[in-house]
Parts: C-alpha cells; sequence; structure tokens
C-alpha cells in the first residue's frame, strides 16, 4: 500500500515538473498568459503605428545661389590651331669663297648688328691673283701712254705730209687697243679685289647668332653656310586649319597666343591665309604675326591659338557646371512643382572662357535648373528654394556638390 502511494506521488511531481519547463519555454502558454501577451502586442502595435503617423519626409533646401535659371546670351566662337613659333628675318651666312676659315668671332646668342665683320677666310691664291692683276693694269697703262705719244707725232708728220693717211688710221688705231686693254686690265682687277672681300664674313642682318656651322681652322667651301642669325623681334606662328573653318578666318582678325612656357597669353593678328588646301592634310595654313619687342619668345617655342568669332544670335544658356553626363547623356537637375526632376539636354556651342553652354533642348526660361553637381540625388524628393542663412538646416539634403 505504501509502496503504491509513494509510487503515484512520483508521476505527479514529474508531471507539474515537465508543465513548468514546457510554460518557461513557451511551448505552453497559459490563458492569462495569451491574454497577457496579446495586450502587450497590441500596445507595442500601437506605439509603432503613432510613430509612423508623425515622421514625416524633410524637404531639400537649396540657398538661391545653388539653383539658376537659363538666360538668353551671345556665345562667341572659337577656332583653335597650333604650331611653332618662327623667326621670319632669319639669314644663312654663307662663305662666298673657298679657304680657310681663320676667325670667327661670334658664337650662339652673341648679338650681332647689320654689316658687322663676323670673319675671316684665307684667300692666299686670290691675293696673289689680286697682285698679278695690278701688275697687268700698270704695264696696259704704260703702254696706252706710249700709244698716247706715238700717235701725236704721228699726226704731226701727218700734218707736214711725212707720213700717209694710212700710217695715222694704223696709229689711232694702235691708241683705240691701249686703251681698251687698260680698261680690261681695271676690270679683272676690280673682280679679283670682290672676290678677296668675300674673304670678310659680314652680318646681313641685326640679329642673335641662333647657330655655328663651322670652327675657326676648318677648310670651307663656296656657298657653305658658316652661322645663322634670326631677329626676334617679330616671329610667327605657322599652323593649319580645317576647310571647314578656314572661310570663318580673315587676315588682320585679332587672336589670342598661349605659348608654352609662358604664363600670360599673348595678343596676335592673322597675317596671311595660305591660298591653297595642302593635299596630304586637306588643311590650309594660317600664319600669325606676333609682336616680341622684349625677345621674351623664342623661334621654336610650341603655341596655341585661338580666334574669337562674334555671334550675332541669342541663345539659352546655362553654366556649364549645371550640366552632368551619364552614359553619354547630359542632363541636368529641375526643382518642378516642389520637387526634383532629372532631365535629359542637348547642349550646343561652348564658351570655355566664361564658363557656359548653349542648351538647344530640354529646358526653358522659366527652368529651376540646379547650379551645381550634387550627390544623392533622388528623382521625385521634395526639393525647396530658401533664403541663405548662416546654417542651413538640411540645403541639398547634406549633399555636397562635386566637381566633375
Amino acid at each position: 500500500m505504501n509502496k503504491k502511494w509513494l509510487l503515484g506521488g512520483g508521476v505527479v511531481v514529474a508531471l507539474l515538473v515537465g508543465a513548468g519547463v514546457a510554460v518557461k519555454s513557451g511551448a505552453l502558454k497559459l490563458p492569462g498568459a495569451i491574454a497577457l501577451a496579446n495586450a502587450e502586442g497590441g500596445a507595442s502595435g500601437g506605439a509603432k503605428g503613432g510613430a509612423g503617423e508623425k515622421k514625416k519626409e524633410v524637404p531639400l533646401e537649396f540657398v538661391p545661389r545653388e539653383v539658376v535659371q537659363p538666360s538668353l546670351a551671345r556665345l562667341p566662337g572659337w577656332v583653335e590651331f597650333s604650331g611653332p613659333l618662327v623667326a621670319p628675318q632669319t639669314a644663312l651666312v654663307r662663305a662666298k669663297a673657298g679657304g680657310t676659315l681663320l676667325s670667327l668671332s661670334v658664337s650662339e646668342g652673341s648679338r650681332v648688328r647689320a654689316g658687322q665683320v663676323l670673319g675671316r677666310i684665307e684667300l692666299a691664291d686670290l691675293a696673289s691673283r689680286v697682285a698679278e692683276r695690278q701688275a697687268l693694269l700698270e704695264s696696259t697703262r704704260a703702254a696706252l701712254v706710249q700709244a698716247e705719244r706715238a700717235h701725236a707725232s704721228n699726226e704731226r708728220l701727218a700734218a707736214q705730209q711725212f707720213i700717209s693717211p694710212i700710217a695715222l688710221e694704223n696709229s689711232r688705231a694702235a691708241l683705240d687697243t691701249a686703251r681698251a686693254n687698260l680698261h680690261a686690265a681695271q676690270a679683272a682687277l676690280d673682280t679679283t679685289q670682290v672676290g678677296l672681300r668675300d674673304g670678310t664674313l659680314l652680318a646681313p642682318i641685326s640679329g642673335i647668332v641662333a647657330k655655328r656651322h663651322v670652327v675657326p681652322g676648318e677648310k670651307v667651301s663656296l656657298e657653305q653656310q658658316v652661322v645663322t642669325i634670326v631677329d626676334l623681334s617679330a616671329l610667327e606662328l605657322a599652323g593649319n586649319v580645317g576647310t571647314h573653318e578656314v572661310a570663318r578666318l580673315a587676315p588682320g582678325l585679332a587672336v589670342e597666343v598661349q605659348v608654352q612656357g609662358v604664363a600670360q597669353p599673348v595678343a596676335g593678328r592673322i597675317a596671311r591665309i595660305a591660298p591653297a588646301v595642302e593635299p596630304g592634310t586637306r588643311s590650309i595654313g594660317v600664319t600669325i604675326a606676333l609682336a616680341n619687342p622684349g625677345e621674351v619668345l623664342r623661334a621654336g617655342q610650341y603655341a596655341l591659338a585661338r580666334a574669337a568669332l562674334a555671334d550675332d544670335t541669342d541663345r539659352l544658356t546655362l553654366p556649364a557646371s549645371a550640366v552632368g553626363q551619364t552614359s553619354g547623356q547630359d542632363h541636368v537637375w529641375l526643382i518642378e512643382n516642389g520637387v526634383l526632376a532629372r532631365r535629359a539636354v542637348t547642349v550646343g556651342r561652348r564658351d570655355e572662357r566664361e564658363g557656359r553652354l548653349e542648351v538647344l533642348q530640354g529646358v526653358t526660361l522659366a527652368s529651376q535648373v540646379l547650379a551645381a553637381r550634387f550627390d544623392n540625388l533622388r528623382e521625385g524628393a521634395r526639393a525647396t528654394v530658401v533664403a541663405a542663412r548662416s546654417a542651413p538646416v538640411a540645403s541639398a539634403a547634406a549633399s555636397t556638390p562635386v566637381v566633375r
């Protein structure tokens, strides 16, 4: 009997312990616990619903300087071409006679004047030839004096009829021959002296020695280059322009030249335009004249020329910073009816100097366009323009303008 009661009590205790574990783990819920859980869940859901009803979307606020409207303006066109600077006044000093270069008193960078002696060439053969021609000249002069005396004597004899008229004519012919020989000897001497003077090298123009081709002691031949002299007071830019653009240019048109290595652009004018197209490149040569009074520029420097072409049409323009590009498509961000809208646009002429471009399609004069490109913009987001203030609350949704 006692064993039966003990066995039954043990079963009851095991059942009670198992029920407690089930209730604690949540596998078994009592009606009171279920009701309490339902009450807590309802209260929590009600709190979340109330918070969602109170939360509202904050509009993006832009200050006036961040929003622009398209304006009508005239955008000048530009024609660009490049090339090296050249010195049109360039002279090559050549040897006018063959011989040994005795001296050359100038080097690269030396400044020379027109007519200045640059060097000398030894002309030993010409010097001996000059002495020979001088002796010949003296001989012919003496022969002429003798012929004049003989003819004067013959004239006196002919007057007294001691000689025949034919003898007098022969005497006159001999005098003319002696006079002609004297003139020929003088011409030969002058020619030889000219060749002797060619042994002295003279500067043909004023300028700077750009290159010295030989050194003293070398043997030079006829017409061999000795030195190159350039005048840097006036330079030219030789460039090529396409055939579709050359019709917009004309001689005398002002251009702006940016020379490599020089901070400030240089003013110039179109000097001439080639009359024919170059067969290889299908372009036309254009030459720009540049004044270089201080000789700051040097021949050979690379330069870029930009010619401004006037515009006589009012165009719808925007700042270049307002137009972005995605996958090759230009676009702008607008504020329309209080929300952001992304609009594709078609651009035309550009003015790099003023930072503006022409918009052919996509906006109107009344459009409100974001003046800069912002990150994290979303189409359809609420946006408004507010007065400028020191600390805007949510200007551009804390977006930062980016420069691309």
